[in-house]
């Protein structure tokens, strides 16, 4: 069972913004952080919170119209704001409503002063422009805490590299007030966190019990065919991406890499006996279900024994959310959503443990820690 424990508490607090299902406050948790408000919009996500947490402050509603119950000392403002509008998986629209949340935050942050702000988003806050100043998202961004008093910094990271099982790219600003930033360190990558440890035994043992998981062989497809040929006892299931067939990687995946992002669309499962993948044409003319007949993009094709669908708890665990995190919703779409777009719980650790670390080096509780090869720019 995949579970954490939260070590060395500690008096410093956090409030979230845009929590979602909790993977960015969990994580700064698990760190020993005390937690003192989370606002989320959307209903489930508020259940799934308050079912997780029901000691945590839970404020359903619209940032846009939140106030925090109270207003100065905090020492961390959380702030996962929507990537919709900025993600190559949406729409990379400028002018998207929903990238200029980021400006409650810095509303919210003038309010309150926290001693650090750490916002989370996708990569390409770093090229697209404001649609009025014309200056990517980022520099604004940036401008417009150092306007309120916050000098900023940013950076990208691989969560792969720092104890999630997934390729996945986040873009992580930091903020403190006046000069304090000079005690900020970014975490420094490691090896590669594969997926062995997280999947395989769910892949093979059908009948372990755990929130969200009620794993059943059977999948209806026209694109891929579960054949129910023999195949010999000791064949080991492994994972295969079932949807995006016109992508360039093949869709079987092995247990020693990380796996590819975890989004809220594509759909993975699991292939036992005889698996294998093959690329097609598709007759585009008279086929079903041509989205594109215009395109020449070859089509993957998967075959196998026995064919399955991930459970939302094999999403979590790609996401590094303990096994006792239970999500609510009343269909598979509310629960793919709520863990596709969670910070994953480990990053989401190791970020806080730096913040940690900053704070107890400015309250003289530590020394400041430099590590070979980390990145101190300052932006």
């Amino acid at each position: 069972m995949l579970k954490y424990e939260i070590q060395n508490k500690t008096d410093y607090t956090f409030l979230g913004l845009f929590t979602g299902a909790g993977g960015l406050d969990l994580g700064f948790e698990l760190e020993g952080f005390q937690h003192t408000e989370s606002n989320e919009i959307l209903d489930y996500a508020v259940n799934t919170l308050r079912y997780n947490r029901p000691d945590w402050d839970i404020v359903h509603g619209d940032v846009k119209e939140y106030t925090p119950s109270f207003k100065k000392g905090i020492d961390v403002l959380l702030a996962g704001f929507p990537c919709q509008g900025f993600s190559l998986g949406g729409n990379r629209d400028e002018t998207d409503e929903r990238n200029t949340l980021y400006k409650e935050v810095v509303r919210i942050a003038n309010t309150m002063q926290p001693r650090v702000i750490v916002m989370e988003n996708v990569l390409n806050l770093r090229t697209m422009k404001h649609p009025e100043t014309g200056k990517p998202f980022a520099q604004q961004i940036s401008e417009e805490l150092s306007a309120i008093g916050y000098t900023t910094k940013y950076e990208f990271f691989r969560v792969s590299e720092f104890g999630a099982p997934q390729t996945r790219r986040r873009f992580i600003f930091i903020a403190t007030k006046n000069d304090s930033l000079k005690y900020f360190r970014f975490p420094q990558p490691t090896r590669d966190t594969t997926i062995r440890d997280f999947l395989f035994e769910l892949g093979q043992d059908l009948s372990i019990e755990l929130p969200n998981h009620k794993p059943e062989w059977g999948f209806k497809s026209y694109a891929h065919t579960e054949t129910g040929a023999k195949f010999d006892k000791d064949d080991v299931a492994i994972p295969i991406r079932l949807s995006r067939t016109a992508s360039v990687g093949n869709p079987i995946r092995n247990f020693d890499s990380p796996f590819p992002a975890i989004d809220t669309a594509t759909v993975w499962g699991w292939g036992l006996g005889n698996v294998s993948a093959k690329r097609i044409d598709k007759e585009r003319e008279n086929s079903k279900y041509v989205r594109n007949p215009n395109s020449k993009a070859k089509l993957w094709r998967i075959s196998a024994s026995k064919i399955r669908p991930f459970t939302a708890r094999e999403y979590a665990r790609l996401q590094t959310f303990p096994d006792d995190w239970v999500f609510l919703g009343k269909n598979k779409r509310e629960l793919q959503l709520q863990i596709g777009n969670a910070v994953p719980v480990m990053f989401a650790k190791t970020i806080a443990s730096k913040v940690r670390e900053a704070l107890e080096v400015m309250d003289g509780k530590q020394k400041m820690k430099i590590e070979e090869g980390e990145q101190t720019q300052l932006f």
